[in-house]
This record gives C-alpha cells, structure tokens and sequence, in this order.
C-alpha cells in the first residue's frame, strides 16, 4: 500500500488535492471543502500544487472519479512529479489498490490524512493510544498486500520484525491482536483520568467545544491566564487541557481538547470518547465558533452532531461566536435588486438573527483583539454562579 508513511521522510511532499461534486453538492461548498482539504494537507507537511474537482452523481466503485479525470490527474502527476494524491472523502480498499496501480506514487484519502495529523500531534500516552488504536483499526480491512508497509509504520513501537511475511491472515491476527492491547492499555489509562477527574472536588466544570481551529486555545490561555498552545493550524489540541478560572470570587475548572471537523473518522471518534469525557462530565459548555469563516453554520452543525454523538448535546451551552474582526460581507448598493444572500449580511443583521433563532446564550467576541472579554467572563460568572447555588445552596461564598 503507497499511502502508509510519515510526510517527514522526504523535505517536500507536492500533492494534488481530488475532490467530488455529489448529487447532494452545490459547487460553492464542495469549493469550501476542498479549502479545509487543502488546510489539513499543509497541517501535515504537504505542499498542494492543483486541486482535481469532477461532478459525479456518486463515486465510481473502481476509481472514485470517472476515467478522464483520472487520466487528467495521471498526466499532471507524471508531468510535474508529485509525490502525493489526496483525496477528500474515503477510498474503500479496492478503490485504493487500483488507483495506486494507476497513480504509482503514495495515496491519502481523508481519513488517513487526519490520523496522519493526530499521531504528529499527539503528545501524551493517552493520545498516542488512542491514535495508534484508531490506525491499526484504519489498517485492518486495507491489509492486502500492505505488509512491507505496516512493518514501515510498526518501526516505532518495538514490533519491528517478520519482514516479507505474506500470510493475510497472519497479519490479520497480529493486527486484531496489537488492537486487543491497545484497548486494554486505553482502559488503564481512562480508569487514571477518571480518578484524576473525581479528585478535582465539588468545583463547576466548564468545557470548550468547537470547530478545529476556532480559537478555543486563545480564549483558554485569556481565562485561564495560562499559556496552552495555540497557534494557526487544525488540531494544534489533542491532549485535555484542564486550567483553573477565577472569576470575581467563584473559582471553576475549564478544559480544552480536541476541536472537531467534519468527516472525523469513525476510528477516531471511538478511540478519543474517552477523552470527550471532559466534554460530557462538564456542567456548562462554551461553544466556540469562528464568525468570520464563510461555512461558520456548517461547522455549528457538526459540532450539535458529533455533542449529540457522546451524549452531551443536552448541556447548558453558551455559543461564544469569535474573531468578529475577522469578520467581512459585501455590501449590497441601495438599487441593486438582486436577492439578498447571507454574505451581504452586516454582523449586527447577523447578531440579530442568531440571538433570536437559539435557546441558547450568544455573545460576540474577538480573542485576539480582546473585544466584549469582560461581557463573556460576565456571561459565565452568572451561568457558573447559577449552576453553583443550585448544587450548594447553603454555601454562602456567593452571597
């Protein structure tokens, strides 16, 4: 299999990006994806020369994309030698024996484009389980003829050994038998971080949820006075933070973990649930948006999904939209009779709209720009404060 390696064995990966537009597509969204694909290439060490997008009515069985376009693709890989294909959805283990006869050269689909990512980020044993374990389950219906590769991809774990070993079921069986242990390993250490958690006491649990790379940390390190990572790229989060607030004189725990993306594969969701734990043993959740990108209600909505997912979707949320100085729309002229589209929407039409359309509460801020900070620390003062008295209503810190 071409496609199982690290980006850093070579100083520069050149990719082309391959998307498609389905029955269920529109141009303009396919378009905003194939931004994210390209965001999510460079975040693991790819270069992205040219974007491939073909309208199918679905995914050709065989290829993925029809025969011309697959003959354009193979024509500018030859010509300009790239060294990578990415694709934006998931390939199925026949689509990717035969387009790696075709391409001759390493293939990502979406899925393995992300664990890539995840295991560059991962920091902390918890996380590193949890992405090899969602690896090994990636690998395990894609084993064919991938031997050499696995043992590629085993080098670093101590399992280094059998090279040229053919048998599929041979490498079936020490797969399943590498996933049984690191589900055993997982369940030691999630037993750690729940004691870790019952050990924190009576204090109210506030927990930042988001899209990846809404600026989750920035608003963490603000409220915590703390200095979490945080910087422009997707997951830059993996490993639970957990910081204490103080805000006027009711003390809080806040964590931050990892952001969520559409299209999370399904290995990683199962593997990482435990450290969503954070996220459903919080009493209030701070849903953080970024207002400024074009697809900011796309994301609100995965977000719902993957809450509704682990069971926390019933949470008190407060939507905190961020980098409203980010934000920009195209001002329509006063004759222009053309229909009124959400981009020539002004933030305060679009503040109007989304304060009166949720239950929940809604607050506008820039992180970076420090603006409305001091009504989001109300804003949460008041929903910690209102949590606190229900719990302990004879404790008088409050009164």
């Amino acid at each position: 299999m071409g496609n199982y390696y690290t980006t850093s064995e070579e100083e520069e990966q050149t990719a082309v990006l391959v998307g498609l537009i389905q029955k269920e597509d529109t141009e303009e969204k396919v378009a905003e994806y194939m931004e994210e694909l390209a965001f999510l290439s460079e975040t693991a060490g790819l270069v992205p020369q040219k974007r491939f997008v073909q309208k199918l009515w679905k995914p050709d069985p065989k290829t993925f994309m029809g025969s011309g376009k697959i003959q354009e693709i193979d024509d500018y890989i030859k010509e300009h030698k790239i060294k990578v294909v990415v694709f934006d959805d998931d390939l199925s283990p026949s689509q990717l024996r035969n387009l790696e006869k075709i391409f001759a050269i390493k293939i990502y689909d979406r899925s393995l484009l992300i664990l890539d990512i995840f295991q560059a980020r991962a920091q902390t044993a918890q996380a590193k389980t949890q992405v090899e374990l969602a690896r090994y389950q990636y690998l395990l219906p894609r084993l064919t003829n991938m031997w050499t590769h696995l043992e590629r991809q085993r080098g670093g774990t101590g399992t280094r050994g059998g090279a040229g070993e053919k048998e599929i079921e041979t490498d079936r069986r020490q797969i399943r038998d590498k996933v049984s242990l690191l589900k055993k390993q997982l369940k030691e250490i999630d037993k750690q971080m729940a004691t870790q958690r019952k050990s924190r006491g009576r204090l109210i649990r506030v927990a930042l949820v988001g899209y990846t790379n809404v600026g989750k940390s920035t608003i963490m390190n603000m409220l915590s006075k703390s200095k979490v990572l945080a910087e422009n790229k997707l997951f830059a989060t993996l490993d639970t933070t957990v910081r204490k607030v103080v805000i006027e004189n009711l003390p809080f725990l806040m964590s931050d973990t990892v952001g969520f993306i559409r299209k999370l594969p399904h290995q990683l969701v199962e593997s990482f649930k435990s450290t969503l734990d954070e996220v459903r043993e919080a009493d209030i959740l701070l849903h953080v948006v970024d207002i400024s990108h074009p697809e900011f209600e796309d994301h609100i909505r995965v977000v719902n999904e993957t809450l509704t997912d682990i069971g926390a979707r019933d949470k008190k949320i407060i939507m905190v939209f961020n980098k409203i100085d980010a934000y920009t729309y195209v001002k329509k002229d006063e004759d222009d009779l053309t229909e009124t589209t959400r981009e020539n929407w002004s933030l305060e039409d679009l503040k109007a709209s989304w304060t009166t359309s949720m239950n929940e509460d809604c607050i506008y801020i820039s992180a970076t720009k420090k603006q409305n900070i001091d009504e989001l620390r109300s804003l949460l003062y008041e929903r910690a404060k209102a949590v606190h008295i229900t719990r302990y209503p004879y404790d008088k810190l409050l009164y």
